[in-house]
């Protein structure tokens, strides 16, 4: 608890460094211009496509009556917008998290181990491929998850937990490893992922919860459009920056984790080197002894 408690601050604290807002908003102009480019080819047809499914929807038939009875306004015609951007909103999370673990992850890995850590031994366990194919890996069965639920998502209790719980396993899965990557030998890396496995999915769901807030920004984007394109950028900036702090509260979890990790090792080596050379004193002291009493 100390540890994850310790790491937590860290992390806050980082980011409110100059260096990891500006690196939280460097992938903000990407993402605005894939925003961009795919809402104006895509977004009328993507509203239009989800408008009919509504309406092609056999089991709503009657929900829909039900509702036009009470509204003289076209609900669907409302509500579809909202589904395209509920729906969208997952895949712009997985691009940015695959941003993050591409680009920003490693550039924040290394500033924590250059002003916490800088005499910790990089071992260099995994190579930055290996790394990105684990990511592109996980991600996807993240995604296959995702689709599979969305069923699901309209049981009211079950749309605040499983997105929020996938994110978090992807989450733990992808920093957890990227954070180690550098530093860490491939033993050394199974040897803290087993032994803080709990800790490290805890962190990663509750940077799931964190990261499905800016959904309420969203949402409001469409609700107030005068406001749209200014809101919509800052809920994707907001949910860079919680990946920012994701991934520095992976890295000062990690890396003090691994500091311990060798310090104990470092102190069981001594400890059993002591023993050895106590013991062999100990044998040469009875020899000594030995002969003593056996000399005339």
């Amino acid at each position: 608890m100390r540890l994850l408690l310790d790491s937590f601050w860290r992390a806050v604290a980082y980011c409110m460094l100059p260096r990891v807002i500006v690196l939280s908003l460097l992938p903000l102009g990407l993402m605005i211009l894939l925003a961009s480019v795919l809402g104006y080819f895509y977004w009328d047809a993507a509203v239009v496509w989800t408008r009919g499914a509504l309406d092609a929807w056999p089991l709503l038939a009657s929900f829909w009556s039900w509702i036009g009875r009470l509204f003289s306004s076209d609900i669907k015609a409302m509500l579809a917008p909202l589904v395209v951007v509920f729906a969208a909103t997952p895949l712009v999370v997985l691009l940015s998290l695959l941003i993050v673990a591409g680009f920003m992850a490693p550039a924040l890995t290394k500033l924590v181990a250059e002003r916490r850590f800088p005499s910790l031994e990089q071992k260099r366990g995994a190579s930055f491929f290996g790394s990105v194919a684990r990511s592109l890996g996980v991600t996807i069965l993240a995604l296959i998850a995702l689709v599979v639920s969305m069923p699901l998502w309209l049981i009211p209790p079950l749309v605040l937990i499983l997105p929020p719980l996938i994110w978090g396993w992807l989450t733990y899965r992808v920093m957890s490893f990227d954070a180690l990557a550098e530093h860490a030998s491939p033993e050394e890396r199974v040897a803290l992922l087993r032994a803080h496995r709990l800790p490290l999915l805890c962190i990663g769901v509750l940077c799931g919860y964190l990261g499905a807030a800016p959904s309420i920004v969203w949402a409001s984007g469409l609700l107030f459009a005068a406001a749209f394109f200014v809101l919509i950028p800052i809920a994707i900036w907001i949910y860079t920056l919680v990946f920012a702090f994701s991934a520095l509260w992976f890295a000062h979890y990690c890396l003090d984790a691994l500091g311990q990790l060798r310090a104990q090792r470092a102190a069981a080596e001594a400890s059993a080197a002591g023993s050895g050379t106590e013991a062999i004193e100990t044998s040469e002291a009875n020899k000594a002894a030995l002969s003593q009493w056996g000399s005339p």
